[in-house]
């Protein structure tokens, strides 16, 4: 691993952290002799992410500076330990997860250096009114993530944060297509329509955000994902392991095809109710026995959602809303009409995601072997793709003619 021990010397009296112990952020200004700062790109509970110039590369990059408060600096360690571990067994990168370029210790601050790439793909969508991806988009992204996953599971991680803020386009240049049609949505209470939508020139995205990724066989702590794509097991404190990802790529996959998240609630009881709407299906008796059994003879804080070896929705204290919420959820089959084969193949994957038995779910291994990926589809993702092909190469022969 880089330097992390060296310290830079400050000018008396200069303020460089503000009262959280985020870096104060200056554009123009040196981090290391190294890398100069361009510009701030974001900021979250962990820190700031700057733009950055490379004067050794003579190249742009990203540089995520972690707040000078010790929880922030031991958890920058464990992301920066899984960093090295895949910069370490990819040094091309063909597994597009985000590379590691360097780091180092900046006056008290953690910063961990990548390449610099487009906005995720949540933030893509926002700007797109949350009008969905092109199919054959979708594909392409499911391939490249189920990729990246594999990779990781075969490394014995797991990313327990999957969702679209935590994947990375890397151009996310797009041309604006005629959309003209009702939006598919996996709720009878939403209808929306779009007149146009804007599509990607160029798919290729990177995974990120590794400050929550667990080694298999290390401590897992018992709450993890974002709620909207979190697995079943989860919620029912029953442990988890690598299925847990796979079943946030369904929620994702799913997202993609509709513009929203499918599980949209703050509560485990109307999320599992949520679950057996949308995957048209009961919880296993035998998941619900595990549940009730509890485990080293501690009672399970989740048999609570049960009565008589059934999810416990709707009861006395159900309020109207969340009754008429969850009824609303339609079955997979509703949305996503299995009218062609690729639609057919595309809901049958989903099916093998959403199983609640994480032993029995799909692995990503298992997943990219799938017929869906055998299948292709023309749409306005393929001719943007197209265009965007057409794009480069113009580009790449202007460069040529001028050498």
């Amino acid at each position: 691993m880089a330097n992390l021990s060296g310290q830079y010397n400050l000018p008396k009296n200069q303020k460089v952290d503000d009262d959280d112990g985020h870096y104060i952020v200056t554009p123009d200004t040196d981090l290391t002799e190294r890398y100069s700062i361009i510009k701030l790109l974001g900021q979250g509970t962990f820190g700031k992410v700057v733009e950055a110039y490379d004067k050794h590369k003579k190249t742009r990059c990203a540089v995520k500076i972690i707040r000078s408060v010790q929880k922030y600096r031991e958890a920058s360690r464990i992301e920066l330990r899984v960093l090295s571990t895949l910069a370490s067994n990819d040094r091309t990168n063909r597994n597009k997860c985000i590379h590691l370029r360097d780091c180092f210790d900046f006056r008290n601050h953690i910063c961990i250096v990548t390449d610099l790439l487009g906005q995720s793909v949540f933030d893509f969508l926002k700007g797109n009114g949350f009008v969905p991806f092109p199919s054959s988009q979708i594909q392409n992204f499911a391939r490249q993530l189920l990729t990246s996953v594999a990779f990781l599971h075969d490394l014995n991680l797991i990313h327990t944060d999957l969702k679209p803020e935590n994947i990375l386009l890397v151009n996310n240049a797009y041309q604006t297509f005629t959309y003209n049609r009702a939006i598919p949505s996996s709720s009878h209470t939403s209808s929306r329509n779009a007149r146009q939508r804007r599509v990607l020139l160029n798919s290729e995205i990177r995974l990120i955000d590794f400050g929550s990724a667990t080694f298999n066989d290390e401590y897992h702590s018992s709450v993890v994902s974002t709620r909207h794509y979190r697995a079943p097991e989860i919620i029912l404190n029953l442990g988890w392991s690598f299925p847990c990802d796979i079943w946030s790529i369904g929620c994702i996959l799913v997202e993609f095809f509709t513009g929203d998240a499918l599980f949209q609630t703050h509560d485990n009881l109307e999320h599992l109710a949520m679950m057996e709407s949308v995957c048209g299906g009961k919880i296993d008796a035998k998941i619900v026995k595990q549940v009730m059994q509890g485990r080293g003879g501690s009672v399970n804080a989740a048999a609570k959602y049960f009565n008589r070896s059934k999810l416990d929705y709707p009861n006395a204290e159900t309020s109207k809303a969340s009754k008429k919420y969850v009824r609303a959820m339609k079955p997979l089959h509703e949305f996503i009409p299995a009218t062609t084969n690729f639609n057919k193949h595309f809901l049958d994957l989903l099916r093998r995601i959403f199983v609640y038995d994480p032993k029995a779910r799909i692995t990503a291994k298992q997943a990219l072997k799938h017929p869906w990926f055998k299948e292709s589809i023309i749409d306005d993702g393929t001719e943007a793709l197209r265009i965007g092909q057409q794009i480069r190469d113009d580009l790449a022969s202007t460069s040529r003619s001028a050498s």
